[in-house]
């Protein structure tokens, strides 16, 4: 017969392992606590199927942590009305006051921010219908670009409501990464040609900063367009004073036709061409820097934890403008034929990108 033998300890023994059962306890609620904070109520409003939307949510949905609510909203045409919830993915978050351990509390471990439900709006329809709902819940408006995000100032006032702190994550990197990637492919050059559309001053605006902190700093040459079908005019002035041709995420960078105006003139004139898609690359420009929708979901759960933070701090109206920052980079992309054909040698797009990253 098996007789199970429990040793007994002295006195004097129990103490120390009372004091490690306690101090056991309290790491693993102090876990728990820690947990929460990525575990909060989630709300996305979606408000198309574009492929790069399916992705950010997906990635969403996909680093959400167990235990915490994630509801996807679908926008109808037009952004009137908030459709139904279509899922509520994962289980509501446990009780904060029931500890992983009997006798301790984690609520005073665990941060208002991370308690707080936060709203998240993919795209412009999403991100019109999300400043127009009720409630003080956080918000971060995300894949919108510059221009949307500039247009949506200019006709929501809702957006600077003074008792709900918003965030905005644009889809395309600086200007000022986007000028470290032409100064790291060609730093013997300072000259840079633009041509923009009046709708772009924003963009160009941001280009100009940027090029003006550099140094040495940036030979800027911008000439603008009523449209994107009249450009041409506009590249026989930019191409002679230039060392490289950008094309901007504006009606022009949008515009297929346009774009391909600007890489035949680069090409004739022996000049690469610079921008923020890999579309671009793919269509004879040199490189670009650009974003994807899984590392824009990741970053825009950090600036969502920003916003709830800064929330949670009871900021005034005073300072309610929301928080807006740029796509980080996610990779750089090259095209190595026109690289060659330009006489080039470039790094491989991993240093690129590496070196795009080492100042931040």
């Amino acid at each position: 017969m098996f007789v199970a033998v429990i040793p007994v300890l002295p006195p004097s023994s129990r103490r120390p392992w009372r004091a490690v059962r306690i101090a056991l306890a309290a790491m693993l609620a102090w876990a728990a606590a820690a947990g929460g904070a990525a575990a909060a109520s989630l709300t996305v409003l979606m408000g198309d199927d574009m492929a790069a939307s399916s992705e950010f949510v997906q990635q969403l949905r996909a680093d959400q942590e167990p235990g915490g609510r994630f509801e996807l909203v679908r926008i109808p045409p037009g952004g009137a009305a908030v459709a139904q919830p279509e899922a509520a993915a994962l289980a509501p978050a446990p009780d904060p006051e029931r500890a992983a351990n009997a006798g301790v509390r984690t609520r005073s471990l665990r941060s208002a921010a991370a308690d707080a439900p936060l709203t998240m709006a993919v795209g412009p329809a999403a991100a019109r219908a999300a400043i127009e709902r009720p409630g003080q819940e956080p918000l971060v408006l995300a894949m919108l670009s510059r221009l949307e995000y500039e247009t949506l100032k200019a006709s929501s006032p809702a957006l600077r409501r003074g008792d709900r702190r918003v965030g905005v994550l644009l889809r395309d990197p600086a200007m000022a990464d986007q000028l470290a990637l032409v100064n790291a492919v060609l730093p013997q050059k300072h000259r840079v040609g633009v041509v923009a559309t009046p709708e772009s001053e924003p963009l160009v605006r941001e280009l100009q900063r940027a090029a003006q902190g550099a140094n040495p700093a940036w030979d800027l040459r911008v000439e603008y367009v009523p449209d994107a079908r009249s450009i041409a005019s506009a590249l026989r002035l930019v191409v002679p004073q230039s060392d490289a041709l950008m094309v901007l995420p504006d009606l022009i960078g949008d515009n297929q036709a346009a774009t391909l105006s600007v890489l035949r003139a680069g090409a004739s004139a022996g000049l690469p061409v610079f921008g923020a898609s890999e579309g671009l690359v793919r269509s004879g420009g040199l490189a670009a820097a650009v974003s994807t929708p899984s590392q824009l979901a990741q970053q825009a759960r950090q600036l969502g934890q920003k916003v709830a933070s800064a929330a949670a701090a009871g900021a005034g109206s005073s300072s309610n403008a929301p928080l807006v920052e740029a796509a980080t980079p996610a990779a750089v992309r090259v095209n190595a034929t026109v690289a060659r054909g330009l006489g080039l040698r470039l790094p491989e797009e991993r240093e690129l990108t590496d070196r795009l990253a080492a100042p931040r």
